[in-house]
C-alpha cells in the first residue's frame, strides 16, 4: 500500500514528507471534504437562529405561558411546576426544531455520503435521545430554577456548581447507560493488536481492563476511538471503522493518542474550563434575561425570572452567547488535542500510522487551513499540521527515517 522512497538519515524533509500525504487527497474527494466542513462554519450561525426562533415562537405564541399555567393546575409546589413547565418545553422545542434536525443530521449527511443509515433508523435513534432528554432536562432545569428562586441575583454562580455536578455525573454513567443505547460494545478480542494496546497502556499506568469495540459502522464509516467514563466507570473503546478501515499501525497510532488524554487528565480540565466558560454564560444569563423580561414580559405572560415561564427567554440569551463563545469551546478542545497528538507520537512511535490516520479523518474535516480560521472553527489540529507534527517526530526520533508515499486511493472508503 505504501512505496518507501529514498533513505534520508539526517536529510529527511519534513515539508516534502508532509506533502506526500497531503497530496493524495485530490480532485473531487478535497472539494467534498472541504465544502462539507466549510459549511459547517455556517451552522454554527444558522444553528443558533433556528433555536433562537423556536423559543421565540414559544414566547411569540403564549406556550410557554400555557405550559407554565397548566403547571400550577396540577401541582402545587414550584419544583413539580417548573418540572412539567421544563418537560412541554423540551418536548414542544424537539418538534419545533425537528425539520431543522433533519436536515443538518440526516439530509446533509447524506448528501456527502457521510451516513450510512436509513431515515427509519436515524429518527429511530434521534427518538431515544429525546427519551433520555425528557428524562434528564426537566429535572436537571427544575433544579437551576430552584437556584434562581433561592438567589434571584447570584443564582449563576451556585448554578454553575449544579452545572458542574451534572456533568461529573453524565461523565460517569454515559458509557454504562446511555452508549450502549445507540451501539452494542463488545470486549475487543485477544490477540496482537489488544497485547500491543494494553502493554502501550501500562507503560503509562493507564487503566485497560476494558477495551471495547462498538459497531458505529451501521451508522456511519468514520474512525473513532475514546476514552470515556469516570472512577469505576473508565473504559477504552474504539469503533469497528477503525478496526476495519486501518492498519494496526494506524489503530496503536490511533489508541496512543487516546490514552494521552487520560494520562493528562483532560476530562478533567476540559470541564474545568468549559465550565468557566459556562460560568460567564450563566452570569450574562442573569443579567440579560431579567432586562429582557422587563421590557417584553407582559407580552410574553412572563412574570420575571423566577417564573418557569421565562425558559424560553434564557435559552434565547444562551443560544447567542455559545455561539459568540464557539471559538473559546474549539480552542479548550484543540490544546488538547494537540496535547493528546504529541502523547501519542511518543506511545505509539507510528508516526505514518498517525499521519495516515489524520489523512482519513479529511473524509469530513478540511484538511488545510489558515491560522485564523482553524482558531475560530476547528476543534481538532487540522489534518495538515497533525501530518506535519507526525514527519517532524519522525525525523527527530527514527534513525534513517525514509519518506513514504501512500498509493492512490488509499483514503477511499472500504
Amino acid at each position: 500500500m505504501f512505496e518507501i522512497l529514498a533513505s534520508a538519515a539526517p536529510g529527511f524533509d519534513v515539508e516534502a514528507a508532509t506533502r506526500a500525504y497531503l497530496e493524495t487527497l485530490q480532485g473531487a474527494a478535497r472539494e467534498s471534504s472541504d465544502a462539507y466542513f466549510e459549511g459547517g462554519y455556517w451552522l454554527i450561525l444558522f444553528g443558533a437562529a433556528a433555536a433562537v426562533l423556536v423559543d421565540w415562537l414559544i414566547l411569540r405564541f403564549g406556550l410557554a405561558n400555557r405550559f407554565r399555567n397548566l403547571g400550577e393546575r396540577v401541582f402545587k409546589r414550584p419544583f413539580a411546576i417548573t418540572w412539567l413547565t421544563a418537560l412541554l418545553y423540551t418536548l414542544v422545542g424537539w418538534v419545533l426544531s425537528l425539520p431543522w434536525s433533519i436536515y443538518t443530521g440526516f439530509v446533509r449527511e447524506k448528501q456527502y455520503d457521510l451516513l450510512d443509515q436509513s431515515f427509519g433508523a436515524w429518527i429511530g435513534e434521534s427518538l431515544i435521545a429525546l427519551a433520555l432528554g425528557l428524562a434528564v432536562m426537566p429535572l436537571f432545569i427544575a433544579v437551576i430554577y430552584a437556584v434562581i428562586r433561592k438567589s434571584p441575583r447570584g443564582w449563576w454562580a451556585w448554578g454553575t456548581g449544579v452545572v458542574g455536578l451534572f456533568l461529573a455525573v453524565m461523565l460517569m454513567v454515559a458509557p454504562v447507560f446511555i452508549s450502549p443505547l445507540f451501539n452494542t460494545y463488545t470486549e475487543l478480542e485477544d490477540g496482537p493488536l489488544r497485547e500491543r494496546i494494553v502493554a502501550m497502556a501500562a507503560q503509562y499506568d493507564v487503566p485497560a481492563d476494558n477495551i471495547y469495540v462498538f459497531d458505529q459502522s451501521k451508522q456511519h464509516k468514520r474512525i473513532s476511538a475514546n476514552v470515556s467514563g469516570l472512577g469505576p466507570t473508565i473504559r477504552i473503546s474504539l469503533n469497528d471503522n477503525l478496526l476495519e478501515r486501518t492498519s494496526e499501525e494506524e489503530i496503536v497510532a490511533v489508541m496512543g493518542h487516546e490514552l494521552g488524554h487520560y494520562k493528562l487528565n483532560h476530562g478533567l480540565w476540559r470541564v474545568t474550563f468549559m465550565l468557566t466558560i459556562i460560568g460567564l454564560g450563566l452570569f450574562v444569563v442573569s443579567r440579560a434575561a431579567p432586562w429582557l423580561i422587563r421590557k417584553y414580559g407582559d407580552r410574553w405572560g412572563v412574570r420575571d425570572i423566577t417564573d418557569p415561564a421565562s425558559l424560553p427567554v434564557l435559552g434565547i440569551v444562551l443560544s447567542v452567547y455559545f455561539m459568540l463563545a464557539t471559538p473559546a469551546f474549539n480552542n479548550i478542545t484543540r490544546v488538547q488535542e494537540n496535547e493528546a497528538d504529541a502523547f501519542g507520537l511518543e506511545a505509539a512511535q507510528e508516526p505514518d500510522g498517525f499521519a495516515r490516520a489524520a489523512m482519513r479523518l479529511s473524509e469530513y474535516r478540511k484538511i488545510e487551513a489558515g491560522p485564523v480560521e482553524e482558531f475560530l472553527f476547528y476543534t481538532h489540529p487540522s489534518g495538515e499540521n497533525r501530518v506535519r507534527r507526525s514527519m517532524q517526530w519522525k525525523a527527530d526520533n527514527v534513525p534513517n527515517a525514509a519518506m513514504i508515499v501512500p498509493e492512490e486511493g488509499y483514503l477511499d472508503p472500504q
